[in-house]
């Protein structure tokens, strides 16, 4: 294992590395680190797992925003630009599922395979994202931690394990980071770029998911044509942390198809 950081622009963006093989690069959620996708990356040993840091969370340095969304996916495509990242698969989860499609309309070359996990081509109306910048700005990220923890997981799964860790990560990110992260996805609409992709993709859903319900998954996934969505029962909006092992077993079996093993 090697964690590693890229400059950009003097800050820092930070990853970390483990195994060999074809490489897969994970994105996160808002709000999380790149140790949601830690048990997922342990069922994958026969490939090169990238989990990165987005900018503003986790090691990652935070600097003053707002942000552009084109600068998240920059800040992607460097760390795969400096580990030589060719023929990846990209798995993105909620806003990282964002810069997943993003960078795939940048950058094919980079990728072979996409996973879009519990994400959207646009997230709602602009407002309300700058409504909760504002409100972490000058409250900090207690503010919003219950809200988040509810849509995430509902009420009958606030108490698990998974839960209370995404709590604690929560409480953890940079108010700064979180705030100008949601200002990037209010400036973000993907809907017309990714209908113009044409690489295989994936995208999963969980049943109990209120921030990305199945049917606005479906709805991002389907402008891809061939795509394919799959539904986890049982799962909110972090599949990687309710059920790691049923996760990695739809990557597998998605990898197959793709000959990404």
């Amino acid at each position: 294992m090697k964690t590693g950081s890229v400059d950009r622009d003097g800050y820092a963006i930070t990853y970390e590395m483990a195994g060999d093989g074809p490489d897969v690069v994970f994105a996160h959620a808002l709000g999380l680190d790149r140790h949601i996708w830690d048990d997922v990356a342990y069922y994958l040993p026969d490939h090169r797992t990238i989990r990165i840091d987005m900018r503003g969370h986790g090691r990652s340095d935070a600097p003053e925003g707002p942000y552009k969304m084109g600068g998240l996916i920059a800040d992607t495509e460097a760390v795969c630009d400096a580990l030589d990242v060719r023929d990846a698969v990209l798995v993105g989860l909620s806003v990282g599922g964002m810069i997943g499609q993003g960078l795939a309309i940048k950058r094919l070359d980079m990728l072979r395979g996409l996973v879009l996990s519990n994400t959207a081509a646009r997230f709602g109306q602009p407002g309300p994202w700058h409504d909760r910048a504002a409100l972490v700005r000058s409250k900090g990220m207690g503010a919003v931690a219950d809200m988040a923890l509810e849509k995430w997981f509902g009420p009958k799964d606030r108490g698990s394990a998974a839960a209370t860790w995404a709590r604690e990560r929560l409480l953890q990110c940079a108010p700064e980071g979180y705030a100008s992260c949601c200002e990037a996805i209010a400036g973000a609409d993907f809907y017309s770029p990714t209908s113009g992709l044409r690489l295989p993709t994936l995208g999963i859903a969980g049943n109990r998911d209120c921030s990305t319900p199945p049917d606005l998954v479906r709805e991002t996934v389907e402008l891809i044509p061939g795509a394919e969505v799959t539904l986890m029962r049982g799962s909110g909006h972090l599949p990687c942390l309710d059920a790691p092992s049923d996760f990695a077993k739809l990557l597998y079996g998605f990898f197959r198809t793709i000959g990404h093993v």
